[in-house]
């Protein structure tokens, strides 16, 4: 039996953090119920289904996360924001709570990085507000209303409680939560000067964070969904500096680990969360291992406002993940996960910025196969930057959490939800994955046209060393016919139109040659794979070349599944 910590009422949680884990610690291994424990100790708990958690806690092994059995487990999350002034989870004046988690889960995601302001654990004033005085506070009476109708509960909750109890609704769903110290005081993120950015800043004094990461990881002690803490989001501003970081990300994820062992410690890096250049030649020093990963996040702006829009995209691609690699990519080399725990665009599909970008991040993704947080399920904020039920653009939800806002996103997003790869170390065989569609290349019959489809029933390839592209297992090699016509499979593989390149800054095009020309594969309206002629590899700004785009994916076998945690 599992058990996840319930609503727990602010003068019981008081009294009794210090007491909770050693409770923990003795029961951890036994029903809890062959335990005589005080009547008010058995409140905070409650029963839920566990079977798909039953191999947590997550631990690491090299650059993956795996579970307790030693199989990988790829976090594929969303952001659920809960630290802005409110310090509620958004959507509950819109929808049931459980509504929210069915249908996060039902999108495929398998957890949800729920984000928290420091000052709900360390300030038992406003913990122990409840969600109707902090929404009158703020003088948003709709939303009062709104939460009375759908989730009638909460309103009379300590803002510590409601947390909670999201977090338990998300249980039971089997959805895992990584518990994110977004801000320190409640509000929008981020900016150089918002007094949020940095050790020494005017709300972030490091001691004061440090035991408030400490209190947090003790209240979900035994809570097998709670499955990491992310200890600070985008580290930033003028104070920023190297000694700092160490010294306190350190003492951070030992205050972390030590309440709580079971705990991923998922470490940020500086400049919004966008470098860890400094770890090159450097290494991070803890008394314990295999829970240690480190997140990163990047928009489109994280490389400049309108890079992707004023320059071509091929070499704004080949920038970005020159950037990535050489700012963070280097520790999955080095033996370390890298979750991914923010990223995403505008859903509307109507920037330029935002689609060029999602079309190569979403090849790189695939590629490295890492684990990942799209911002946001929000589909609207009760109040941000002074504005009532301020519309999110780059939310997965509608404004009213009762619908998808991009199905056609979500389609793409599935192809990365489930692991490409095992732990294994087997590189041989490929999948072609094409970023604009979240689609991979797959043949209905031996010798038919290729189409694009679903990338878990495609059938792996082998890029050989004479660089042709073979159907593992069998004599087919994939081969070029002449502009506006299907690409093709053939038995005869030496021929020039057999063999494959990828050219361009991006690394997306794959070109081969048809009588001394060049054409590069590509889709036509139906999703059949052609050949036509390469488009935007240099020079034009106006030119899109995402239909042409396509990633070698490493995988470990014939489709991808999703494995048991």
């Amino acid at each position: 039996m599992c058990f996840a910590l319930e609503l727990v009422k602010p003068y019981i949680f008081n009294q009794t953090l210090g007491a909770v884990p050693n409770i923990l610690k003795m029961v951890s291994m036994k029903p809890l119920v062959t335990y005589f424990l005080p009547t008010f100790v058995l409140a905070l708990f409650t029963p839920y289904g566990c079977s798909s958690v039953s191999a947590l806690p997550l631990f690491t092994d090299s650059r993956w996360i795996v579970n307790g059995d030693g199989q990988r487990v790829k976090l594929a999350c969303v952001n659920w924001a809960a630290h802005l002034e409110p310090v509620v989870a958004e959507g509950l004046s819109k929808q049931p709570v459980d509504s929210i988690s069915a249908r996060i889960a039902s999108l495929g995601f398998n957890c949800v990085r729920l984000t928290w302001p420091l000052f709900l654990i360390t300030n038992d004033s406003l913990g122990s507000t409840t969600v109707r005085q902090s929404f009158q506070h703020l003088g948003l009476d709709d939303a009062i209303g709104g939460i009375q109708e759908y989730n009638p509960s909460f309103l009379s909750m300590t803002l510590l409680d409601a947390f909670q109890a999201v977090v338990s609704s998300l249980a039971r769903k089997d959805l895992m939560v990584i518990l994110d110290n977004h801000i320190s005081k409640p509000g929008w993120c981020c900016s150089d000067n918002d007094g949020n950015g940095f050790f020494g800043d005017q709300y972030f004094q490091p001691r004061v964070w440090i035991e408030g990461l400490g209190r947090i990881a003790t209240m979900f002690h035994g809570v097998p969904n709670v499955v990491g803490v992310s200890l600070r989001n985008e580290l930033r501003g003028r104070r920023q500096n190297v000694q700092d970081w160490f010294r306190y990300m350190q003492e951070a994820a030992e205050a972390v680990h030590s309440a709580n062992p079971n705990l991923l410690v998922i470490i940020s890096g500086l400049h919004y969360d966008s470098s860890f250049s400094f770890l090159i030649d450097r290494s991070i020093n803890l008394t314990f291992g295999r829970k240690l990963v480190f997140e990163l996040h990047w928009y489109s702006f994280t490389s400049g406002r309108r890079a992707w829009r004023k320059e071509n995209a091929n070499k704004v691609c080949g920038n970005v993940i020159d950037e990535i690699m050489n700012r963070a990519g280097f520790l999955l080399e080095q033996g370390y996960p890298l979750f991914m725990s923010e990223f995403g665009g505008d859903q509307s599909g109507n920037k330029i910025n935002d689609n060029r970008y999602l079309n190569c991040f979403l090849g790189l993704a695939a590629e490295l196969d890492v684990d990942w947080a799209l911002w946001t399920v929000v589909g609207s904020y009760y109040l941000r930057g002074g504005k009532n039920e301020f519309d999110e653009p780059y939310g997965v939800l509608n404004a009213n959490f009762s619908g998808v806002r991009n199905p056609d996103f979500v389609q793409r997003l599935s192809a990365l939800q489930a692991p490409f790869q095992d732990s294994s170390e087997d590189t041989a065989r490929k999948v072609i994955f094409h970023p604009q569609t979240g689609l991979c290349i797959r043949r209905k019959s031996n010798l038919g046209p290729l189409q694009l489809g679903p990338c878990a029933e495609t059938e792996t390839w082998k890029y050989t060393p004479q660089k042709t592209l073979m159907i593992t297992g069998t004599y087919f090699c994939l081969q070029a016919d002449q502009p506006g016509e299907p690409a093709k499979l053939g038995t005869i593989c030496t021929n020039s139109n057999s063999r494959w390149d990828t050219i361009s800054d991006s690394d997306m095009h794959l070109s081969s040659k048809v009588e001394n020309e060049t054409v590069c594969l590509d889709i036509d309206s139906s999703k059949t794979i052609i050949t036509n002629t390469c488009k935007c590899l240099s020079g034009d700004s106006s030119c899109d070349p995402a239909s042409q785009w396509f990633r070698f994916i490493t995988s470990s076998g014939s489709g991808t599944k999703r494995p048991a945690l």
